[in-house]
C-alpha cells in the first residue's frame, strides 16, 4: 500500500470523528451522560475511553516520529499483529463486543462536556502527527502499545488501530444519544 494513500485515508477518518464529536457538543450534559441501557456506556463514557487511549498514544507516536532517523518510505506494509488489531477494532455493521481493560474503563466516572473538548484536541494532534508521518517510515518505525511494552506495532498500524478504535466508539457514542452518523 502507498504510504501517502494510507495517511490521506486516516486524515479523512480523523476529520470524520471530529465532525461527529462536534455533533455531540450540541447536546446537554444530561443527554451525553444518559446510558442507552443497563451496562452500556453513555456517549461521554465512550469518548472518555478514547481520551484515555489518546493520553497514551499521542505522546508515544510523537516520540517515535521525533526519534526516527529512518528514511521515508513511499510504501507501507502492515504487520500481522498490527493488521489483526486494526481489523478487530475497526467499525463494522455488526460490532463484536470487546472487554476493555479496567484502567481504560470510564464507567461510573463523573463526566462533563470537557471530555469532548479533550477528544477534539487529541484529534487535532493526531492530524498534526499524520502530517509529520509523511516524512517517516511507517513500516520500520515502531511504537509500544498499551497492553505491553514488549509488543511493538509498525507506526502505520498504530495509526490504524487508534483511528479505527476512535471511529468504533464514536459510532457507539452517537448511538447512545440516537444521532445517526
Amino acid at each position: 500500500m502507498k504510504a501517502e494513500e494510507l495517511i490521506n485515508d486516516l486524515i479523512d477518518r480523523v476529520k470524520g470523528t471530529m465532525n461527529d464529536a462536534e455533533k455531540l457538543k450540541t447536546l446537554s450534559d444530561a443527554e451525553l451522560n444518559q446510558r442507552p441501557n443497563e451496562g452500556a456506556w453513555s456517549a461521554l463514557e465512550a469518548i472518555q475511553h478514547l481520551n484515555r487511549y489518546g493520553d497514551f498514544y499521542t505522546p508515544e507516536i510523537r516520540k517515535r516520529i521525533k526519534e526516527s532517523r529512518l528514511a521515508k518510505s513511499d510504501a507501507f506494509k502492515t504487520g500481522v499483529l498490527g493488521d489483526y488489531f486494526a481489523k478487530s477494532v475497526a467499525p463494522k455493521e455488526k460490532l463484536n463486543k470487546m472487554k476493555t481493560f479496567k484502567n481504560m474503563n470510564p464507567a461510573g466516572s463523573k463526566l462533563d462536556r470537557t471530555v469532548l473538548d479533550d477528544f477534539i484536541f487529541h484529534q487535532q494532534q493526531m492530524l498534526e502527527l499524520l502530517k509529520e508521518a509523511r516524512n517517516t517510515n511507517l513500516t520500520k518505525v515502531k511504537t509500544t502499545i498499551t497492553i505491553s511494552k514488549i509488543i511493538k506495532l509498525r507506526l502505520g498500524d498504530t495509526f490504524r488501530v487508534v483511528i479505527y478504535h476512535n471511529q468504533r466508539h464514536l459510532v457507539q457514542a452517537l448511538k447512545a444519544v440516537r444521532i445517526k452518523n
